[in-house]
C-alpha cells in the first residue's frame, strides 16, 4: 500500500509490532542525533531573545537579528561537500555522517564560549557575528544528522521512517525544549539567576557531552556516488568540471528528473510555505509570553519542559497516526490543526497571563507542532534519493526553514507595525497555512504516480494501491 494512502485494517500495526519498530537501537541514535540539532536553536533563539530584551532591545531589533538563521535556508549549497570530503583524522575514528557532526559540535562549543564574553548593548554585531558562527555550523551539522537518519535504513525500511522523523521531532525538542532549553531558562531566570553570559559558558560544556555520546552511536555506510579526480588521463579542470557536475548539479538533475517538472516545483512550493504561520509564532513567541506578562520561569517551564517532553511524546503518536492513515492525510490534518492552535495564543493576547489558558495553548501547540513536523520529515525523506542523501534532503529542508529563519526575522516588524495588537498577528498566522494546503490537494495524484513508479518496485513492503 502507497504510504500516502490510508491504509485497511490489516496493514495497521498493532501496538506490540509498533513497539518493536520503536524499540530498534538505529531509533535512539537518531534521537540522540535530533538533541545535538536542537539544541544551538537555543543558543541563537529563545535565550538570546531574552538576553536582547534584558539589554533593553526593541522587537524589531530582536526579530531582525534571527536573520543569522539564513544559514539553514542555504545549507543545501555546501551539502554536496558533506557527500563527497572526508574530515582528516575525524572520517578514520567515526564515518563520513558522524565526522562532519563532531567538527560542527567542536565550532559551536567554541563560538558559544566567545560569545558568553560579548556585550549586546556595546557591540550587537559582535554578538551577531558570533550567533551567525553559531548557526552556520548548526546548519552544517544538520546536513550530516538528516543524512546519517537516512542512511542508517535502508530503502525498504518505509514502515520505520514516520518513526525515525518522531525520534528525530522528539530529539530536537529535547534538545531545544524540556532538557536544553529548560536547563538554560531555568539557569537564567528569576529562581537561580544567573547572568546570561554564564548560562552561554555553562551551554558551552554541554556541547562536550554531546561530542562523547557520538562515539556511542552505530556507524552507517553511505551510498554516495564517487568522482574519479585522481585519473592521470585527466587535466585538474576537466576533474574540477567532472566533480562539479556530479557533487553539485547532479543532485538537483537527479531530483527534478524523478519527479517531473510539476511535481518537483509543487514539492518545493509547499515545502517553502507549508510552515511559515508556524515559523512566525515561533519567533515571536517568547517574547510574547514575556510582554503579555509570564515570568522567565513560567516560560522555561510551560515552554520548554512541559512543552518540549509533550512535543517528544507526541511526536510518536504522530508517527503511529501517520503510519495509520499516510503522509498526505496526516499533513493536512496537521496544518489544520496548526492554523486552530494559534487561536488559542490569540485568545492569551486578550486575556492576559492566565497560566491555565497557557498550558491548554502549549499542550495543543506541541501537538499539532510534533504531528505535523514528523509528518513533514517523513514526507521530504521520501523523497531523497540514497545516492545524493545529504543533498537533497538539505535542498528540501532548507526551503522549509528559509520560512523559518530568515523570512520569519520580519516578524517583529509586523507586530509593531501592527502597534503590538498580538491578537491580530496570531490571527495572520492561522491563515498562512491555506495556501500550501491547497497545494497538496494539487499535488495529490502527481504523488500517487510517483510512488507507483519509484517505490513499489523496490519493495515488497509498500504496494501501490487505488482507494
Amino acid at each position: 500500500m502507497s504510504v500516502f494512502q490510508k491504509k485497511s485494517a490489516a496493514d495497521v500495526h498493532s501496538f506490540a509490532q509498533t513497539l518493536g519498530l520503536i524499540r530498534d537501537k538505529r531509533i535512539f541514535s537518531v534521537l540522540f542525533l535530533g538533541f545535538i540539532s536542537g539544541f544551538p536553536w537555543i543558543l541563537h533563539g529563545s535565550v538570546m531573545t531574552l538576553w536582547l530584551k534584558a539589554e533593553g532591545l526593541s522587537r524589531t531589533s530582536i526579530g531582525f537579528i534571527g536573520i543569522v538563521g539564513v544559514a539553514y535556508a542555504f545549507n543545501f549549497t555546501w551539502a554536496p561537500l558533506l557527500d563527497r570530503l572526508k574530515v582528516p583524522l575525524l572520517h578514520d575514528v567515526l564515518d563520513q555522517r558522524r565526522s562532519w557532526v563532531l567538527l560542527c559540535l567542536l565550532v559551536i562549543a567554541a563560538f558559544t564560549f566567545a560569545m558568553s564574553f560579548a556585550d549586546p548593548s556595546a557591540n550587537i554585531w559582535l554578538v551577531g557575528a558570533l550567533a551567525a558562527g553559531i548557526t552556520i555550523a548548526s546548519a552544517t551539522q544538520d546536513v550530516a544528522i538528516d543524512a546519517y537518519r537516512i542512511d542508517v535504513f535502508a530503502e525498504s525500511e518505509v514502515e520505520k521512517m514516520p518513526y525515525a522523523a518522531a525520534a528525530a521531532t522528539g530529539g530536537w525538542w529535547a534538545g531545544y525544549g524540556f532538557i536544553g532549553g529548560a536547563l538554560a531558562l531555568y539557569l537564567g531566570g528569576e529562581s537561580i539567576g544567573f547572568a546570561w553570559p554564564e548560562v552561554y559558558r555553562m551551554m558551552a560544556g554541554m556541547c562536550v557531552v554531546q561530542i562523547i555520546g557520538l562515539f556511542f552511536l552505530p556507524k552507517v555506510k553511505t551510498d554516495s556516488a564517487q568522482v574519479v579526480v585522481s585519473n592521470s588521463q585527466l587535466a585538474w579542470p576537466e576533474r574540477v568540471v567532472a566533480w562539479f557536475k556530479l557533487s553539485i548539479l547532479g543532485p538537483f538533475v537527479d531530483f527534478f528528473r524523478r519527479c517531473g517538472f510539476e511535481l518537483a516545483l509543487g514539492l518545493l512550493l509547499f515545502v517553502f510555505t507549508f510552515k511559515m504561520g508556524e515559523a512566525f509564532v515561533g519567533r515571536m513567541s517568547i517574547l510574547f509570553y514575556k510582554e503579555v506578562g509570564f515570568t522567565v520561569d513560567q516560560i522555561g517551564f510551560y515552554n520548554k519542559l512541559v512543552g518540549g517532553f509533550l512535543t517528544m511524546v507526541f511526536a510518536f503518536l504522530g508517527a503511529m497516526i501517520n503510519t495509520r492513515y499516510g503522509l498526505v492525510r496526516g499533513l493536512f490534518i496537521a496544518g489544520v490543526a496548526m492554523s486552530a492552535t494559534n487561536l488559542f495564543f490569540a485568545a492569551l493576547a486578550v486575556v492576559g497571563p492566565d497560566e491555565r489558558l497557557f498550558a491548554i495553548a502549549i499542550i495543543f501547540d506541541n501537538f499539532t507542532a510534533a504531528f505535523a513536523t514528523v509528518a513533514f520529515v517523513a514526507f521530504i525523506s521520501h523523497f531523497t534519493s540514497r545516492t545524493y542523501t545529504a543533498t537533497q534532503y538539505a535542498l528540501l529542508a532548507s526551503l522549509g526553514n528559509f520560512g523559518r529563519t530568515t523570512v520569519s526575522s520580519g516578524s517583529g516588524y509586523i507586530v509593531d507595525a501592527m502597534q503590538g495588537n498580538w491578537f491580530w498577528f496570531f490571527i495572520l498566522t492561522s491563515v498562512m497555512v491555506i495556501p500550501p494546503l491547497m497545494l497538496l490537494l494539487w499535488m495529490g495524484k502527481r504523488l500517487d504516480a510517483y510512488n507507483a513508479k519509484h517505490i513499489a518496485p523496490h519493495s515488497d513492503a509498500v504496494h501501490q494501491t487505488s482507494e
